[in-house]
């Protein structure tokens, strides 16, 4: 997908109506690991019904009316922004660095009304948020009066059934009378606190005007500007800028708005961090281990249906069931590891997230696994990479006990570092060479790396019934039997690469 909107007309945010979300949609913008762009795409269009979708290296563009809660919901992205502007970069003329710090100026005074439309949207979308709250915890309280009151009542007609029948018609008079106090006591009540809350509201927004604003700005500079300039340069330009334009305060501790600016070479992006916490920390993990972006994208990959059973035999702290369980909670998942430490950290983050139910921890290897042949629908696994893990060997061995266990049709996503990938494909491509060499077309063999400009289509399901002919072909295709790899994605883990690959298991072993 192309870069549209790279023009120096900047692309604004649409002005809201109050209700529900933003009324012709806002424009957002999300961070993400490089690599995982395709997985952001695809899950705006699928849970925000966004539109307008499109990315730049580590950034995902999106149109959307959703609100918070939904926006809230987003798995494969890091940090959350309001778009204010995006542009084509700035030009660093080594004559006079006086210019681009013009031009930096001119991101707020040549289009302040993009500015006030984004804040406008944002304090709709916050009051939105806090009054859905507050209505929720009204709820609450008023249900749990109830409740109480309930509690009573059942206490008095218990007594009732208990007294003797001549007492009977006065304790039923009198219960009724308990009701009716305790009616007239909770009812006012809640509409009174429900009136009050709507008069606050009203009048929050009528007396916070944009003059009040604190604010702070973020900078990021890289590529030629960032060796012209620092961060703190940028970042005080466009402080005096906005205070002179807008009358806005500087507060650097604990401002009521962050403005966030990233200049490089491709373009020029300003936002506004919608959440204060970076949607990629998770609350319900308490111990962190592998990204929970990159453990959610291997999930999404998995093709997991409700009913199936679920492994990552070498699943360290659990993040990926910990990621698959919270999306896909009627599933059977079972995780397994050698390592004591590892499973009771994992244990813990099962009991953070409340999901000691949903998976179950065993202490095995994972060329061992104790589990029948064929008994497995999906698996997905960080294989483990680095200086203390030497499985460069016994890689093939690991893939072999994965294989034996999955059964036909089955999905296997694994996390493998540049090195065991660089095995794999030797692997696979001595397999391919031993074939004829007058074949020419691409067998199911072959692996295909996907970059976000490609489109995402999967490869067609394997047929689990071959003749005779097929499976040789398909053993000589496969290093490893009947995992037939499907897709490859690229992805950075901070200072190292690693892929994430997808086998089918495509016929019995």
């Amino acid at each position: 997908m192309g870069q549209r909107g790279r023009g120096r007309a900047a692309m604004s945010a649409a002005p809201a109506e109050p209700g529900s979300g933003p009324a012709v949609g806002a424009r957002f913008f999300c961070t993400a690991g490089r690599g995982l762009e395709p997985f952001l795409m695809r899950e705006v269009r699928a849970r925000l019904a966004a539109t307008q979708v499109e990315y730049i290296s580590g950034k995902v563009f999106f149109t959307t009316c959703s609100d918070l809660n939904m926006l809230k919901t987003l798995k494969s992205a890091e940090r959350l922004f309001l778009l204010i502007k995006k542009q084509i970069p700035f030009t660093v003329c080594s004559v006079s660095k006086g210019k681009p710090l013009n031009e930096i100026q001119r991101l707020i005074n040549d289009d302040p009304r993009s500015w006030l439309n984004a804040i406008s949207i944002w304090k709709n979308l916050l009051e939105l948020d806090a009054k859905k709250e507050k209505l929720s915890d009204t709820d609450f309280k008023s249900l749990k009066r109830k409740l109480e009151k309930n509690e009573v009542i059942d206490a008095k007609k218990f007594k009732i059934e208990q007294a003797q029948e001549r007492e009977e018609n006065r304790e039923c008079q009198l219960e009724k009378q308990l009701e009716e106090k305790l009616e007239q006591r909770d009812f006012p009540a809640e509409r009174g606190m429900f009136q009050e809350f709507q008069n606050d509201a009203e009048n929050s927004a009528d007396n916070h005007n944009q003059e009040d604003l604190t604010f702070r700005v973020s900078c990021r500079c890289s590529g030629t500007i960032g060796k012209a300039f620092t961060a703190q340069a940028v970042g005080r330009v466009m402080g005096i800028a906005l205070r002179k334009q807008f009358g806005w305060k500087a507060n650097l501790r604990n401002p009521d708005l962050e403005i966030f600016i990233h200049l490089n070479d491709i373009y020029s992006v300003v936002g506004i961090p919608v959440f204060r916490v970076p949607l990629a920390s998770r609350a319900y993990i308490r111990t962190a281990g592998l990204r929970s972006t990159i453990a959610w994208a291997m999930a999404s990959l998995a093709e997991i249906k409700a009913g199936a059973f679920v492994l990552d035999p070498m699943c360290g702290l659990g993040t990926i069931l910990l990621e698959a369980a919270k999306e896909w909670p009627d599933v059977y998942y079972v995780g397994a590891d050698v390592s004591d430490s590892q499973l009771i950290g994992a244990g813990d983050n099962l009991e953070a997230a409340g999901l000691k139910d949903k998976i179950e921890l065993l202490k095995v290897s994972v060329i061992e696994l104790p589990l029948p042949s064929e008994s497995v629908d999906v698996i997905i696994s960080d294989i483990p990479f680095g200086k203390k893990f030497k499985l460069g060997k016994d890689i093939k061995s690991i893939l072999q006990e994965m294989e034996r266990v999955l059964h036909v049709g089955g999905t296997i996503v694994l996390l493998l570092s540049e090195d065991h990938q660089r095995c794999l494909k030797i692997c696979e491509e001595s397999s391919i060479s031993s074939e004829s060499k007058g074949s020419h077309t691409d067998g199911p063999g072959i692996m295909k790396c996907l970059n976000p400009e490609e489109k995402y289509s999967i490869s067609k399901t394997v047929s689990s019934s071959f003749n005779t002919s097929d499976q040789e072909c398909l053993d000589k295709m496969s290093p490893f039997g009947s995992l037939v790899p499907v897709e490859c994605y690229k992805v950075s883990l901070g200072k190292t690469e690693a892929f994430i690959y997808k086998y089918k298991k495509s016929h019995p072993c």
